[in-house]
Order: C-alpha cells, then structure tokens, then sequence
C-alpha cells in the first residue's frame, strides 16, 4: 500500500473546498446552521467557540448570529501571545474590536475577563481540511487545534468537539498521528457523522 503523502493530501482537500461557489459556500452555511441548532450538544450549550472562515473553509457566520440570537456566549480561537503553537478562546461579541493575526485571521483583543478557559467551554466547533468516518480530522498542519486541545481527551473534561466541514472534505481514511485529536462529530451540509 502506497504510503499517504499528508501535504499533497491536505493541498487536494483546500484546493477542493477553494472550487465552491460562492453561493454554494452560502447554502453550506445556512445548511450547516440549521443542522447545528438541532444538535442536543448545541442545545445544551452556553458558552460556544466558533472560528471566523479563512481559505474556504466553512463559514459559521450563520451560527454565530443563531448563538448571538438564543443568548448564547460565543468565543474565538485567538493565537496565544506567550506560549507559541497554542490558541486562547476570547468572547466575540457583535461590537468587538477585531485585528487581524499574522496569519491575517482577524480576532477579539485579549482581556483577562474575556478568556475562557477550556473547561469552561461546553462546545468546540472546529475548522478542518478533511476528515474521516473514525472522526479524524486534518487540519492546516499548524497543530494548533491538536496542541490545546489535548487536555480534552487526558483530563477527561466534558467539552464537546464538533468539526465543521463542506461534504467534499470527506476522506476515505486519514493518516493519523499520535498527537492528533480526534472529533466527537463532524457536521455537513449533507449529514452528520459521528464515529
């Protein structure tokens, strides 16, 4: 069996959700909205992390603005300033002051009352470059994700990790690493997966 080349494989599944129209990207979203709101997880959830969309990814803008609408606390993943390769979630309101990060994402400024700490956290829903039906997810190759969600699976915390994806982000099956963290659920336009 021909060993799996992990960056021409992440390379095929960008250039894959980059092809979207982008009214196809719009239907997804709203699709994706809805299929979130039906989720028990999501229904039991206060306090929320989304990311804001970069490179095709799909958009969760439709559910922040559902979060937002049913009084739920909504955070993002903010690069962390001091501990490289890890990510703090700050609360993003509708009047937050956003500054793009080196990667040109924009974020919420950090405030000690703004952070919420990973266990405080009841929902995770994560980015993706692809994923598998085991709920292995590859992300941009940054590991950031996998870094500071580690504490998740060793400290046995009750966060729920859900990532979001177009249904062409579907693998077959994904190299797995030993750092990499698997998600509870995987939600698409078309469907929801759960391994």
């Amino acid at each position: 069996m021909a060993k799996i080349n992990p960056a021409a494989l992440r390379q095929h599944y960008r250039q894959r959700r980059r092809s979207l129209t982008e009214q196809e990207q719009q239907q997804a979203s709203c699709r994706v909205r809805q299929r979130c709101e039906e989720l028990p997880q999501y229904q039991r959830a206060q306090r929320i992390a989304l990311y804001l969309a970069n490179d095709g990814e799909l958009d969760p803008t439709p559910l922040i603005q559902a979060c937002w609408e049913q009084g739920k606390e909504v955070f993002l993943p903010v690069l962390h300033p001091f501990c490289a390769g890890y990510l703090l979630f700050v609360a993003y309101r509708p009047d937050s002051t956003m500054a793009a990060n080196r990667f040109g994402i924009a974020e919420p400024p950090i405030h000690c009352h703004t952070l919420c700490p990973l266990n405080q956290l009841d929902l995770i829903f994560a980015p993706l470059v692809a994923f598998d039906h085991n709920g292995n997810r590859m992300g941009m190759g940054g590991g950031f994700y996998d870094r500071t969600l580690k504490p998740i699976h060793r400290d046995h915390l009750s966060t729920q990790v859900l990532g979001l994806a177009h249904d062409c982000q579907r693998a077959d099956l994904l190299p797995v690493q030993p750092w990499d963290i698997p998600l509870h659920g995987i939600v698409t336009p078309g469907g929801i997966f759960t391994p």
